[in-house]
């Protein structure tokens, strides 16, 4: 039986008063229910178009608008509102701030209700576009068409597209002319694969009926000048010896040339093995001297200029004099612990992922850090009595959790620990205010910094320090 059809309204001069949770802008209908709209900015006067009704909220799209709001800017991207991947374009960049600091403070409040300090002004981007170090494109042999190409009747022979996964639609794939998130060569290399398969009539993958070879092209750089690119394809091909050759003649900056063959059903190349065309099997990122190997399924912050600010944040909050004894949870590929070694005593890390740790370790040795150790495992079940036993009470706590947050074990082991400082750096306000509001009665916030990574959107960052009451 069909689920039934949502009864549509259509709601009239709408004031927006508000940008809410992820990247929803928000007006009260007349009934006093909250209508939360996905194409609108705060001042504008709009109707809409409902999706969604509940008890106390609409969802729904401005189909029109009597009034635009100041806040408005002319996106930079011509594929703005199609593609999903910058939802603020449209909005200028110092109300972009504001709003993202006004969610986590909403968060704090509101979910952890907590007291909160002074707060300090988010941390704002140098660089509002071509800011990201890494980017994933997808192949498809049925590209996404516009309503004008719908509309009219040209007739679209060429149907391949590499770009991006329109939203909500996973096997429909908007075609690129030009994204505004990753420095060149990022486009031109795209550019050059899409044009290059396509002569040497490589077919390109339909998700849905599993056909095709060319399934992803991804991209990464670094603030040391490496580029590495990554073709991933359902199904080997004597043409890929062929574009993979053409590629590094045509960009011979591309120090990293990889190829992935997977047949699963979907795309991650964690469980997959990462063959060398062409250069090393790594790039290298740079921060205050120390250098970081990054292979092709290694975790890194995606903006390389935010990282370093965040990094300085949270060194900055841990307050080190260098006789401390530190835990570094969640600690991934170790880049915050070995970020704050030189300043303490002794570093201990802790990630649930192998791989991570091997790279953790390498790039310690690498950069002659010999205070910091790094260990593999479930963290609710690694950090427990036993090894706080083992390693020593830490004097400080570095956590920084997926968007998840931290497991309430987890939670509920640092209260055992009763460490004099915790630092707690988030990707997700929502999750962090909850993992406060548990540590609350032991622990006061004395200081709050949210740091933007990522401007046009409306994620952002934020490093929180508990001092023990």
């Amino acid at each position: 039986m069909g689920r039934k059809k949502t009864n549509r309204v259509i709601l009239e001069d709408l004031l927006v008063i508000d940008a809410g949770a992820k990247g929803k802008s928000v007006a009260k209908a007349p009934d006093g229910r909250v209508v939360f709209i996905n194409n609108a900015v705060p001042g504008d006067v709009a109707t809409i178009q409902t999706t969604k009704k509940r008890k106390s909220y609409f969802e729904g799209t401005a189909i029109s608008f009597s009034t635009l709001s100041d806040k408005r800017v002319a996106p930079q991207c011509e594929h703005f509102g199609t593609c999903g991947g910058c939802k603020w374009q449209h909005m200028g960049y110092e109300h972009q701030l504001f709003y993202k600091q006004k969610e986590v403070e909403n968060n704090l409040i509101r979910l952890g209700k907590i007291e909160l300090p002074e707060i300090t002004p988010i941390k704002a981007a140098k660089e509002q576009y071509f800011y990201r170090n890494k980017m994933e494109f997808s192949f498809s042999d049925n590209k996404w068409l516009t309503l004008d190409q719908i509309k009219s009747e040209e007739v679209i022979e060429d149907k391949n597209a590499l770009g991006f996964h329109i939203p909500g639609m996973w096997d429909k794939i908007l075609d690129l002319n030009k994204c505004h998130l990753q420095q060149d060569p990022s486009n031109a290399i795209r550019d050059f694969v899409k044009a290059t398969a396509q002569a040497l009539g490589i077919p390109f993958f339909n998700a849905r009926n599993h056909t095709g070879v060319l399934r992803t092209l991804m991209i990464r750089t670094s603030s040391t000048g490496d580029v590495m690119v990554l073709l991933q394809l359902f199904e080997d091909t004597k043409e890929r010896v062929a574009l993979l050759d053409a590629l590094q003649d045509a960009f011979p900056q591309i120090t990293s040339l990889l190829y992935v063959i997977n047949n699963k059903g979907n795309d991650t190349i964690y469980d997959q093995e990462v063959l060398l065309h062409a250069g090393e099997d790594h790039i290298m990122e740079e921060m205050e001297g120390l250098k970081f190997k990054i292979n092709a399924k290694s975790f890194y912050q995606t903006n390389s200029d935010q990282a370093y600010e965040l990094y300085k944040i949270t060194r900055d909050f841990a307050g080190l004099t260098g006789t401390e004894l530190v835990y570094d949870l969640y600690t991934g590929t170790g880049t915050i612990a070995q970020f704050v070694a030189k300043n303490a005593k002794k570093v201990i890390g802790v990630e649930s992922v192998p791989d991570a740790i091997i790279a953790a370790k390498e790039n310690a040795e690498r950069n002659s850090i010999t205070n910091a150790e790094f260990y593999v495992g479930d963290m609710k079940k690694v950090f427990n009595e036993a090894f706080i036993n083992t390693h020593g009470k830490a004097d400080v706590v570095i956590t920084d959790p997926p968007r998840d947050g931290m497991h309430a074990d987890v939670v509920q082991q640092l209260i055992h620990l009763n460490a004099p400082k915790i630092v707690y750096v988030s990707c997700n306000s929502a999750t962090q205010a909850r993992d406060l509001a548990l540590l609350d009665e032991n622990y006061k916030v004395t200081k709050i910094q949210s740091v933007d990574m990522f401007p046009q959107t409306y994620h952002v960052e934020n490093v929180v320090l508990l001092e023990r009451r």
